[in-house]
């Protein structure tokens, strides 16, 4: 479908808009940004847990997920 895009690495599969797929890499990218730097507008420990849902995922961890993520989503627009 043109000015949108599927996401998935399995039977379920999503198709967001162009217009929503460029602004989730930016926000990817931002929360990325937010994990890694020092400073008070880092995110907090508390804040990682509940973004992971508590599954343990360390900040870094967490962090070079969602840039890579945004860096896939970069590549596909």
């Amino acid at each position: 479908m043109p000015g949108s895009m599927t996401l998935g690495h399995t039977e379920a599969m999503a198709t967001v808009e162009h217009t929503d797929a460029e602004r989730l890499a930016v926000l990817l990218d931002e929360m990325g940004h937010l994990l890694a730097v020092d400073g008070p507008n880092r995110l907090s420990d508390a804040q990682i847990d509940a973004l992971c849902q508590r599954q343990g995922a360390g900040r870094e961890e967490f962090a070079r997920w969602c840039r890579g993520l945004a860096a896939g989503l970069h590549d596909r627009l």
